[in-house]
């Protein structure tokens, strides 16, 4: 059973029908005792980095989120949801996050070439980092494979930590880990087969 974080911030259902989908049982909870007894944790999330992460604390979910990493548990935050895994966000101010993965939240605008839009919302190719070896989130995942990207921040400072980058006028993080806690920037549940066979591997970790 995978539990599918719920407090108030993210696209849940669609990410419990694509877990379904792939014959995955899940559930939609805000409970600590039910995340706890859960095989897998996954954290969604949509909006600004502040909010979201007070939302997180004033329902005592970090502390359970924290828990589970600790434990060992595998641990998948999806966009907002991954930002939040870091130590701090610059959206509107500064936010301390989970602490989970080295590094922080910045905006991409600094980063990517004028004339580019931001938000970045589209689908752009997976890069795996040279000489290291595939993450297993990505087990299932080809080179340059296509997800969906709807984002403005992304993370930064955590070169060690990148398991997948994309281009989008420079490279960006798309994904990160740190040990059993991995997160993507990319929604996988809108990302067609590609995402469905990320949201597999995870499952298997």
């Amino acid at each position: 059973m995978i539990a599918i974080i719920d407090y108030g911030v993210g696209n849940l259902f669609s990410l419990k029908s694509s877990l379904s989908y792939i014959g995955r049982d899940a559930v939609v909870t805000g409970d600590p005792d039910e995340i706890a007894s859960c095989d897998g944790v996954i954290l969604p999330g949509v909006g600004a980095f502040g909010d979201a992460a007070a939302k997180l604390r004033a329902g005592g979910l970090d502390g359970t989120i924290k828990a589970q990493a600790r434990a060992g548990k595998p641990l998948l935050g999806i966009c907002l949801g991954m930002q939040l895994l870091f130590e701090r966000g610059f959206e509107y101010g500064e936010h301390p996050g989970l602490g989970l993965i080295p590094g922080e939240v910045t905006p991409i605008e600094p980063v990517i070439p004028k004339g580019y839009k931001t938000p970045h919302i589209g689908w752009n190719g997976l890069d795996f980092p040279l000489g290291r070896p595939r993450h297993p989130l990505f087990k299932y995942v080809k080179e340059g494979d296509s997800v969906y990207f709807v984002h403005s921040y992304h993370a930064s400072r955590c070169e060690e930590s990148i398991i997948a980058s994309a281009e989008y006028g420079a490279p960006l993080t798309a994904a990160a880990a740190h040990g059993n806690v991995c997160g993507t920037q990319f929604h996988p549940e809108k990302s067609g087969p590609v995402g469905l066979n990320i949201l597999r591997a995870f499952c298997e970790m």
